[in-house]
């Protein structure tokens, strides 16, 4: 249905003589009902102005468009038509490859020339070592194609049929979106018929079902992110007394502040699932300069991470009780991992929806900033470091078997602790990390408590570093600095930029960077 609705938006598109430009997966937004809306018109134009450019005519228009080729051949590289990259001008035939890459990545659920099911891409195809000009002539020379989508996908042989065909060589081979919707109405028209009749007479149809030879049972799963959310507005407060108390108890209003800008960047390596997750709360309170940044790693199953990042900032929120930020931090991680383990717990007793045997877990950071005062809270191996004055200044400390300081915690404690593989290792789980949230059948010697840092910042701060151990297994820390040293100072480009090399040196683990700098930059500064 989504294929179907999709074509017929471009369709209308075409009918109405306006080329795209630019289709592809994250420039269509699904409704509840999973309904496809086509996005982002910035690129798209009309067919007839188009069709008056060329290399021989087209002239500057004063402004800094870089050139024609940067003016006109525009997209994104691995949906981009051979066509396109060979420099030539888009036609209604461009918008149509495009959509057949789209629909085979939909099927499939790997991003175009990867091996990898990512939620965003964290470059081209960095574990096949191709560069964007091999990438470019494998698609134009030697006619580089996805992987096709199989049977086992879903798809009916109308649909696996008609991809290639989208994809064709020469544009004149490749179908119109008239002719794309005339040929899979009748497809989709037969699929709804064989729901409606297995499904009862009181049964509305629902669209999220699927095909009538997908239907099954019905497995009951939790939506953590959403039990997470849920317990964040209903413990969510305005901040009140206990926060202003803070600030006027402790806090210098003539001190240093800060000037902060951030951007964050994500991917899930070479892995098949997404286990990090982070969340952003630059304005958690803008009137009294508090701020709050976490990300959090999963391990043994994504959900104790989905949970405690929506979880943890409404209940940091709530805490206006706490003596002081580090308490808030310390109460806030704590009480994430009690209302977890509280949950699933309960899950196991009432419902029998989660596996007994089933102990998800997760390593968390945050990092709270009020005013001139930095906190940063860490259960686990997630890291942050300050670059002051042009070094490292490290924020937080690796929470490993591996280091002596807490194995003898963990065994202090009454847990196990023994040299398995390759490295020291925590119980019958084997687990590396020796504090985490969740992870239920290892409390309390692996505990929810934070080590916490407090940190006076001043004008020698230039940027904060955060990021799950997927960065730091392949990247120093002197080697974060540098490398944002030398990239454009945009946050969000700099989060990238760590993402990638981490990616293209080889780390087998999930990634996700959070860069906030600390003063006012230049996005065209390029070195300090």
């Amino acid at each position: 249905m989504i294929i179907v609705q999709l074509a017929k938006a471009l369709e209308y598109l075409h009918a109405h003589g306006i080329v795209h430009r630019d289709v592809k997966p994250a420039n269509i937004l699904l409704g509840r009902n999973l309904c496809p809306y086509l996005s982002d018109f910035g690129l798209a134009e009309h067919q007839k102005n188009l069709k008056e450019v060329s290399v021989e005519n087209w002239r500057s228009s004063g402004k800094p468009t870089g050139g024609f080729h940067k003016k006109n051949m525009v997209g994104t590289l691995i949906y981009m038509a051979p066509e396109i990259l060979r420099k030539e001008i888009h036609t209604e035939k461009s918008d149509v490859y495009s959509f057949g890459i789209s629909i085979n990545e939909l099927l499939t659920g790997i991003v175009p020339y990867t091996d990898l099911r990512a939620e965003a891409q964290a470059h081209t195809v960095l574990e096949m070592n191709y560069t964007e000009q091999q990438l470019t002539a494998a698609v134009v020379s030697d006619k580089l194609r996805p992987v096709l989508a199989i049977p086992v996908s879903g798809a009916s042989e109308k649909i696996l049929s008609l991809i290639p065909r989208c994809w064709d060589e020469n544009p004149q081979n490749r179908p119109s979106f008239s002719d794309i919707v005339s040929e899979l109405a009748p497809v989709l028209e037969q699929r709804l018929r064989s729901i409606d009749e297995n499904l009862a007479p009181s049964e509305p149809y629902d669209p999220s079902i699927g095909s009538a030879n997908n239907l099954q049972a019905v497995h009951e799963d939790v939506n953590w992110s959403t039990q997470g959310e849920l317990l964040s507005k209903k413990s969510s407060l305005e901040v009140t007394s206990g926060l202003r108390n803070w600030l006027d108890s402790s806090y210098d209003p003539q001190a240093y502040h800060p000037v902060l800008s951030w951007g964050s960047f994500a991917t899930c390596g070479r892995r098949e699932t997404m286990e990090d997750t982070h969340f952003l709360m630059p304005h958690m309170c803008s009137e009294m300069d508090i701020h709050v940044f976490g990300i959090f790693d999963g391990h043994r199953g994504a959900a104790a991470a989905q949970f405690s990042a929506k979880a943890l900032p409404g209940i940091l929120k709530s805490l206006t009780s706490a003596r002081s930020p580090a308490d808030a931090l310390s109460e806030a991680f704590v009480s994430t991992d009690f209302a977890f383990r509280s949950e699933l717990d309960s899950l196991r007793k009432s419902r029998g929806i989660i596996q007994k045997d089933w102990h998800p877990g997760c390593t968390a950071l945050a990092a709270l900033i009020v005013k001139d005062k930095l906190f940063v809270a860490n259960v686990g191996d997630c890291r942050a470091i300050l670059c002051r004055a042009g070094r490292v200044f490290p924020l937080s400390k690796d929470h490993v078997a591996s280091c002596i300081d807490e194995r003898e915690r963990v065994v202090g404690a009454g847990g196990e602790v023994k040299w398995q593989v390759d490295t020291w290792r925590v119980g019958p789980a084997a687990l590396q990390v020796t504090r985490s949230i969740g992870d239920d059948d290892l409390k309390p010697f692996v505990t929810a408590e934070p080590e916490i840092t407090e940190t006076v910042l001043s004008g020698e701060d230039e940027f904060l570093v955060m990021a799950s151990d997927g960065m730091w297994d392949v990247i120093s820390n002197s080697e974060v600095i540098s490398i944002i040293r030398d990239t454009v100072k945009e946050a969000g480009m700099c989060s990238k930029r760590l993402v990638t090399e981490a990616a293209e040196r080889g780390s087998k683990d999930n990634i996700t960077v959070i860069v906030i700098f600390l003063r006012p930059v230049s996005t065209t500064e390029r070195i300090y």
